[in-house]
């Protein structure tokens, strides 16, 4: 397969192509580099360009024609919740009027199959786990409002003939397969975590009074090489026509506390740092894990990295860049 990457130099985008180029894919990049880093993978063609500009539909189609592209992994978003809250129609501008670029492209250069980055973000304030895919969605802010909106659009497409798409829910995405593919800003909880106790401050916990095992939220974690591998799963199968659905939960299938997450980074500390506790923060649900049966069954697709290996991945990523940074003020 030929694929065209969209936000292939971001943080999952960047995982998804080492396997597409280890699995012998040609692989083409669009990417603004707003938060995507072209030095990860330096060697694939790359267009700079905006795709939430619909004047750009065009250029993107060209480029995708000159590289023989058939297929579309679509990673290009804005994913900050609280910004979301703070500038909806940018973000609907953002992410639905990317996506739909994307669509139009695709059209144009006659490409067929499109995988969409979705998040478990569509189902909102969850009572029901796992969570099911088939679950009704009510999200709580406008960034999973526009991974929503996105899957609709995606569907519509496909009911009009002009691709096949496959939408994959992420759950909590962590850990690294190298360190030049990390993320570079601590927007989650585990690199969050690891930051303030590498940097010897206390991590904090929000909430220790829910309704779980331990008091504190629970989460369904995935390790970023596994979602990668998810989406070449899905990709084969779009290709194949093997998939029996258009939206998938991407995670493991188990629910980690924070409090557990917490134990976990600081058994890597050479100084372990007790959290500090702090009250709740609005819309966070206590628990919220991911239903995985229905990748597992129809794409023949498991999770199989532990939340350790994402802590000890990501712990090691941040050292380098900690060291790196340390370098770099020194000259």
């Amino acid at each position: 397969m030929a694929v065209l990457v969209a936000g292939g130099c971001g943080y999952i985008g960047s995982h998804v192509t080492r396997l597409l180029l280890e699995a012998g894919h040609d692989v083409a990049l669009v990417d603004d580099l707003s938060s995507g880093d072209v030095n990860r993978h330096p060697q694939v063609p790359l267009l700079q360009i905006n795709v939430a500009n619909p004047e750009n539909t065009g250029a993107i189609a060209d480029f995708a024609k000159q590289y023989d592209v058939d297929s579309i992994i679509h990673f290009a978003a804005k994913k900050k919740a609280p910004e979301s809250i703070e500038r909806p129609a940018w973000y609907y501008s953002q992410n639905v009027g990317g996506l739909a670029t994307i669509i139009e492209a695709a059209e144009l250069a006659g490409i067929t199959k499109l995988i969409f980055s979705s998040s478990a973000a569509v189902y909102g304030d969850v009572t029901v786990n796992p969570v099911p895919e088939d679950l009704a969605c009510a999200p709580i802010n406008p960034y999973g409002e526009t991974k929503l909106v996105g899957e609709q659009l995606v569907r519509a497409a496909q009911k009009a003939g002009v691709l096949r798409g496959i939408s994959l829910r992420y759950f909590n995405v962590a850990g690294n397969l190298a360190p030049e593919l990390a993320e570079r800003e601590a927007l989650n909880l585990i690199p969050m975590a690891i930051q303030k106790v590498q940097s010897g401050q206390a991590p904090i916990i929000f909430g220790n009074d829910y309704p779980t095992v331990d008091g504190t939220c629970v989460r369904d974690f995935v390790h970023v090489a596994d979602l990668a591998s998810a989406h070449i799963a899905a990709l084969e199968a779009l290709a194949e026509g093997r998939n029996s659905y258009d939206v998938y939960n991407v995670g493991t299938g188990t629910g980690y506390s924070v409090s557990e997450v917490m134990t976990e980074v600081n058994a890597l500390a050479d100084t372990p740092l007790s959290p500090i506790i702090q009250g709740r923060r609005a819309g966070d649900p206590a628990e919220v894990v991911g239903d995985v049966t229905r990748i597992q069954s129809d794409l023949d697709w498991q999770a199989t990295r532990t939340l350790p290996d994402m802590i000890r991945s990501t712990w090691d990523a941040w050292l380098q860049f900690s060291a790196a940074a340390r370098t770099t003020e020194s000259h």
